[in-house]
């Protein structure tokens, strides 16, 4: 999806990030797993699938209240367990 939207640098930064250990990588535990599955069915009219649902899930367990994400509409929607809502970057321009 990176790449699709904002280009092949924009991708290698990201993949960059992540190998130099700026952004780090999780397992889903099976009890995330669980959460997944709960977000999915009760964001049913969203659509949300396990990519952003793993998010939200991953965000929860480690208390994140910021995201970084371009689906801005879903996000926006979502209720996490921790905080009242999330804070979502990039902001809109």
């Amino acid at each position: 999806m990176i790449e699709s939207r904002l280009g092949v640098a924009a991708e290698s930064a990201f993949v960059t990030a992540i190998a130099a250990g700026r952004i780090t990588v999780i397992d889903l535990t099976a009890a995330l797993y669980q959460r997944c599955a709960d977000l999915i069915d009760t964001y049913t009219d969203l659509g949300l699938g396990l990519v952003d649902s793993s998010l939200i899930a991953a965000a929860e367990q480690h208390s994140q209240n910021r995201i970084a994400t371009l689906n801005h509409r879903d996000f926006a929607v979502v209720r996490p367990t921790h905080t009242d809502a999330f804070e979502l970057l990039p902001e809109p321009a």
